[in-house]
């Protein structure tokens, strides 16, 4: 082959790469979370959206679990707000509930929920309020993830059904029940929240505006309640932990995340005997949120992406029969999707009006801060 000839090819070959590369669309997905959260869009949603979008790749990045790696998100789109760049690099965001408001009141975020056809089926408080700040338009949840009581149904026939009743319990069962303090795991923290909530000031005060400093002379007596009740606890080294604790017989009662527990029921992990309670006032839980940033390159692929993924059927499939995770859409568009075992697994034992009485919001920021630092100071020390 002459010179020219092998020039004219490797040309053509060129400009077919680029031609091909060009043809197909990215879209770019960061997510908060755990392992599983980055798996689940690039093995299962990822798919579904490329196969209903010819030409359109869903690339998926994970920036780690906590609010760290929601941080990490934060700080990407600041930079490119700051920048002055027209189109920014990240399509879709999965963020927790504490970042969810930052991006707000940093005008990151674009006012997409009205556009969304599977807008209208969220109904839960969650997604209008974050922590304090109205995200209303902004977010829709991914999913809800509720801490709850679990515990020993074959020593335990009446489970305590309020705090006031669990401390009773725990005088009457030194070192049965279990959690992690603050430490090592979201499951410890929120029961502390509920504890608050119940000793302190009320969940309705705490996670809405305005942030009043003096709320914190309302607490003395809660820290104080609360040093006294952790004599006969305990401690765990964290959310695994403590649902390992529980398995093997070492305590029979703790605070656990809803959709671990099932998801270490379906393997095998606990025994059968090990159910769940939500005591009253209630205990804290939080969703994951789908954001879309203000200025992503993709912005309707984007809604079309979420649209899908908070869509009844794939809300059913992925996020409740794949995770144990209640789900981000009001649950009576899910369970006609559902078969009925897979439905009475996951609200057989806390039924959709006690999530809707007693699944509570964690406080706004200045107040959890407060809550945590109090704990330190006045509990552990």
């Amino acid at each position: 082959m002459s010179v020219k000839m092998k020039f004219a090819v490797t040309a053509a070959l060129c400009l077919g790469s680029l031609h091909a590369a060009n043809a197909e669309t990215v879209l770019n997905v960061a997510t908060a979370g755990d392992q599983n959260m980055v798996d689940y869009v690039k093995t299962w949603l990822g798919p579904k959206f490329e196969a209903a979008h010819p030409g359109v790749k869903v690339q998926v990045i994970g920036t780690g679990p906590g609010d760290a790696g929601s941080n990490k998100i934060i700080e990407k789109l600041t930079a490119q707000q700051q920048s002055g760049a027209k189109s920014w690099d990240i399509d879709v965001a999965v963020v927790h509930q504490n970042a969810g408001g930052q991006l707000v009141e940093k005008g990151l975020l674009d006012k997409y929920r009205p556009a969304v056809s599977t807008g209208t089926m969220v109904t839960a408080e969650n997604a209008k309020n974050a922590l304090g700040v109205n995200v209303d338009g902004y977010v829709m949840p991914m999913f809800l993830s509720q801490t709850a009581i679990a515990y020993n149904s074959d020593l335990i026939k009446a489970p305590p059904k309020s705090y006031d009743e669990l401390v009773q319990w725990s005088e009457k069962n030194p070192k049965a029940f279990g959690y992690n303090g603050i430490k090592n795991g979201m499951s410890g923290v929120s029961f502390v929240v509920g504890w608050m909530y119940a000793y302190g000031t009320s969940a309705d005060r705490l996670t809405a505006q305005p942030y009043d400093k003096a709320v914190e002379k309302e607490w003395t007596q809660a820290y104080a309640k609360l040093k006294e009740f952790n004599k006969n606890v305990t401690f765990t080294p964290g959310n695994a932990g403590t649902l390992d604790m529980l398995s093997r017989g070492e305590i029979t009662m703790g605070p656990v995340w809803v959709d671990m527990f099932y998801s270490w029921k379906d393997q095998g992990k606990l025994p059968p005997s090990i159910k769940l309670a939500l005591i009253a006032p209630g205990m804290p839980g939080q969703p994951m949120y789908y954001v879309v940033p203000a200025h992503a390159a993709q912005a309707k692929l984007a809604q079309e992406f979420i649209a899908l993924a908070t869509s009844p059927e794939v809300q059913a499939q992925g996020i409740v029969k794949q995770f144990n995770w209640y789900p981000g859409i009001d649950a009576k568009y899910v369970k006609e999707k559902l078969d009925d075992a897979t439905w009475q697994k996951l609200f057989a034992e806390i039924s959709p009006q006690d999530l809707a009485k007693y699944g509570k919001n964690f406080p706004i920021t200045h107040y959890f801060d407060d809550i945590k630092e109090g704990y330190e100071s006045q509990v552990s020390n």
